[in-house]
Order: structure tokens, then sequence, then C-alpha cells
């Protein structure tokens, strides 16, 4: 079946009452082609969407062979990602708030992540970076032959691609915690 089209109104609903008051909000939606960004700055107005051309399936397609990268795949997805996020943040740096932005997100394959990263499951959950990288680290011994199932990882390219995008961002939009809330 199509994924509905990212309903984008219904994410900032999800996240109402949850960041502070004030407090600006970048919301991160990873869709099948495409990354947005959607900035809220200081008194609540939304900014323009930084949108980028890297998404779950549109990065797997270009990189990826089989369910389980290998270490050049995930190299080479790395570069190309890096010069994306790079450009993105670029247009994104210049809007007011966007250095003291809270990062959050509705999606339900971050949120798949942050439990593989070991992050309790709650109404709203927090990803550092640091378990994220952790993460990753599993994902990269796994493109190293070891078993997927021996480090509790889905055997999923569309995992890796999303693992992948997300430690690209927050390196380099850069943020060292992602919030997450279930979209209603």
């Amino acid at each position: 079946g199509h994924a509905r089209p990212f309903d984008i109104a219904a994410a900032w609903q999800a996240l109402h009452g949850h960041a502070g008051p004030g407090q600006p909000v970048a919301l991160l939606h990873m869709g099948t082609a495409h990354t947005l960004v959607a900035l809220r700055g200081e008194g609540g107005a939304p900014g323009p969407l930084v949108s980028l051309t890297v998404g779950r399936h549109k990065t797997a397609r270009d990189f990826f062979r089989r369910d389980v990268p290998t270490p050049l795949e995930l190299e080479n997805a790395i570069a190309s990602v890096e010069d994306e996020v790079y450009l993105a943040h670029r247009q994104y740096a210049q809007q007011p708030g966007a250095a003291r932005a809270a990062w959050w997100s509705t999606d339900a394959h971050l949120l798949a992540l942050a439990r593989l990263a070991g992050v309790p499951p709650g109404p709203t959950m927090l990803l550092t970076l640091d378990a994220m990288e952790r993460l990753f680290q599993r994902l990269a011994a796994v493109s190293e032959g070891r078993p997927a199932a021996s480090e509790g990882l889905p055997e999923s390219v569309e995992f890796a691609t999303t693992l992948l995008l997300l430690r690209e961002l927050m390196h380099h939009m850069p943020f060292g915690v992602l919030h997450l809330a279930a979209a209603a």
C-alpha cells in the first residue's frame, strides 16, 4: 500500500504541549524519498521547510544491494548523505531560533529505532547521540559479518538507511538529542 503523505499539521498537533513554551522546535520527518525539517521559531511561527533529497527508500535504492549493507556501501552512503545534510544545515541555520531548537519527531520508524537503541518506551522518548551512535556501531559490526540476530538488529535495509540518515543529521545539523512522540 502507498504511504499516506506526511501530515505536518497532525505532527505539530501530536507535539502540542510536549515542547516547552517559547522553545523553538525542529520537527523531523523522514519520508521514503525526502527528509523534511520544519522549524517553529520563537513565538511559535513556522519557518520555511528544509527538504533533503534523502529518504528511507531512495537512499537504500541508491546505495545498498542487499538487506545488510557492506562496510563500503555504508561509507559511500555516508559520504553522499553528508553532502545533503551539509546543504540543508546551511539553509536551516539561517532561520531564527535554529541553534536553540529542540528536535522532535513523530515518525514510527524513528520510534522503533529508539527502542532498538534501548530507550524505554513511553509517551515521549529521548534518543541521545550516544545511544544512537552505539546502535550504529552494532550495525557496523553486522555489516562486517556479525550475524544481525546476535546484535538484536533487524536484517532490514530500511532500518540501516533510517539509522544512517539519523546519524548524519544528528552529527551535522547538529543535535544531541532527538525527542520522540507517537503520532495520534
